[in-house]
């Protein structure tokens, strides 16, 4: 089976197994969607879900955030990690959206990129989530996943990982697909453990099935 043919299988299984599938980072505003993938660095989405609620409480809009100190921003999201300089970047950004784009989010994909903290990860699924265009998120299940299935080959660089799915998957599907890829990966092709090859949909056209 050819990548382009086994991408469209694999989007095919997935889509039944997990029709619902979304962003498991809660956020009803495109700014607090980019918070939140600077908060997930290194952190889960269910502990980002808690910390932003308080964060929102005190800072309800760009604005307030904008306005905030840096120390007291760091307070709130410290229980994520990296508390310092993601306060920081949160901080940075929020000016930026204040300033330059009248509170609102860019739906350039190159003026995301320069937004502080924000890489091509969080580009894409923010061109995804929020504003339905086409975008493929490489994480750490997307690599990890499309590695074992098959869809590419001994890449782990996220950026080239990226650069080889454009080429097989359709560009409608991309954003959907790396959600379900987070399902999958978290619920049956999981990390820390052996894989649950025995109860995977995708079990007699993944490139690895068994492995450890």
């Amino acid at each position: 089976m050819r990548k382009k043919e086994l991408a469209l299988e694999v989007i095919k299984r997935l889509k039944k197994e997990y029709p619902d599938a979304g962003c498991t980072l809660d956020y009803d505003q495109a700014w607090k969607l980019l918070v939140s993938v600077r908060l997930a660095a290194q952190c889960t989405d269910a502990r980002v879900n808690v910390v932003v609620e308080h964060l929102y409480e005190k800072y309800p809009d760009v604005n307030a955030l904008a306005e905030a100190e840096t120390a007291d921003i760091e307070v709130i999201v410290k229980p994520c990690g990296l508390g310092k300089s993601k306060a920081r970047d949160i901080s940075a950004c929020m000016k930026i959206l204040r300033d330059e784009y009248n509170g609102h989010v860019p739906d350039d994909f190159n003026a995301l990129l320069k937004l502080p903290g924000v890489g091509r990860k969080s580009a894409n699924l923010i061109m995804g989530d929020v504003f339905g265009k086409p975008a493929i998120v490489t994480d750490t299940h997307c690599i990890r996943l499309c590695n074992r299935i098959g869809l590419v080959k001994d890449i782990k660089e996220p950026k080239k990982v990226e650069m080889e799915l454009w080429k097989i998957i359709p560009p409608e599907e991309g954003s959907d697909f790396c959600h379900r890829l987070v399902y999958h990966g978290r619920d049956v092709c999981t990390a820390r453990t052996k894989p649950y090859c025995e109860r995977c949909c995708l079990n007699d056209i993944c490139r690895k099935q068994g492995i450890k």
